[in-house]
């Protein structure tokens, strides 16, 4: 099948924190496996990044990090587009094109946006928290793009992304596609090490809250032994009954492709010391080939920047035909 003919994926990773394993299982791991189904291009979102305040030194190392890491999980820039945000300038043009026709109710109903500003005074809120699905909006828009992979917690984004989209193609004419959002179920959401009631995040509070992809085999064996469980001692994937150990069942098959049912059984009549003990191998041989090609990438940021350099031309020509549509309708002089 032509490149051309297959369907369009866009999705982006902010460059904040350390990504971790439920980065990898969630999305990057989908990434991989998109780019030889479809016409896949992966962005580092890092405008999204300075909707809260950000090092402009750790902003630039981690914008490079996930970039490596993109590249080490095994995207390939000659299967899909890989380019960092902020060098396409179309994407702020057209966020603000969508800022003025975006109610601000709908912008205040986001939970992203409900559940971070109820954390922070007034004073404290910045406008582009607000105005982040706007932008958001606009990544996907720009590139006409058929499917989003996307957690649950993103899923409203893209919901608000189709609504602003047709509400420009209701006054303007037929201008974006529509697009979906392309949920994988099982790993949308690795919950934390540390709460099975709450995502793993990269933000968290504490350290021991996710197992970043560069941490070392002696770290990731720390944190998966004290990694909390439920009441009882059987490993069983039970969300309901038991979401710390299917938490960590669901790790468990993720790094060793087995049938969650095949653990159920190599476990039974065992406790959670031994499960532990072996989880804690399944994930660190399953971060090896990525850490050694991550350690490589490393050593050449010049030939990192040439494929991001050359991702960001290629975006930039795509995006360009859409931000030019847009404004001939607009009635902006071209």
């Amino acid at each position: 099948m032509e490149k051309s003919k297959k369907q369009t994926v866009f999705s982006g990773i902010q460059p904040s924190g350390n990504l971790h394993i439920g980065n990898y299982l969630g999305a990057i791991k989908q990434f991989v496996r998109l780019q030889d189904e479809t016409d896949a291009l992966f962005c580092i979102v890092d405008e999204h990044a300075i909707t809260v305040p950000q090092d402009p030194r750790i902003l630039r190392e981690k914008t490079l990090e996930v970039a490596m890491l993109y590249l080490a999980a095994g995207i390939d820039p000659k299967k899909a587009v890989i380019f960092i945000q902020s060098q396409v300038p179309a994407h702020a043009e057209l966020g603000w094109i969508l800022n003025t026709m975006t109610p601000l109710g709908e912008l205040e109903r986001m939970t992203q946006f409900k559940d971070k500003s109820a954390k922070s005074s007034k004073a404290g809120i910045l406008a582009g928290l607000l105005n982040y699905p706007t932008l958001m909006a606009a990544d996907i828009l720009l590139y006409q793009t058929d499917l989003v992979p996307v957690g649950k917690d993103q899923k409203q984004h893209v919901e608000l992304t189709r609504s602003i989209a047709e509400r420009f193609n209701n006054r303007f004419g037929q201008t974006f596609k529509l697009p979906k959002e392309l949920l994988n179920k099982q790993t949308a959401r690795i919950m934390g090490l540390d709460n099975a009631e709450k995502k793993m995040s990269k933000s968290a509070e504490s350290k021991n809250n996710h197992i970043a992809l560069l941490d070392t085999p002696d770290e990731i064996r720390r944190k998966i032994k004290i990694a909390v469980t439920d009441s009882g001692s059987e490993i069983k994937y039970a969300l309901k009954e038991k979401p710390a150990i299917s938490n960590l069942v669901a790790i468990y098959s993720e790094f060793s492709d087995k049938p969650i049912s095949d653990i159920e059984k190599m476990y039974f009549g065992k406790g959670y010391g031994d499960f532990k003990k072996d989880l804690a191998e399944v994930v660190v041989e399953g971060l090896k080939p990525l850490q050694e090609k991550f350690k490589t990438l490393e050593k050449d940021p010049e030939g990192v920047l040439k494929i991001l350099r050359a991702g960001a031309k290629e975006a930039a020509e795509r995006a360009g035909r859409t931000i030019k549509d847009v404004k001939k309708k607009l009635g902006f002089v071209l």
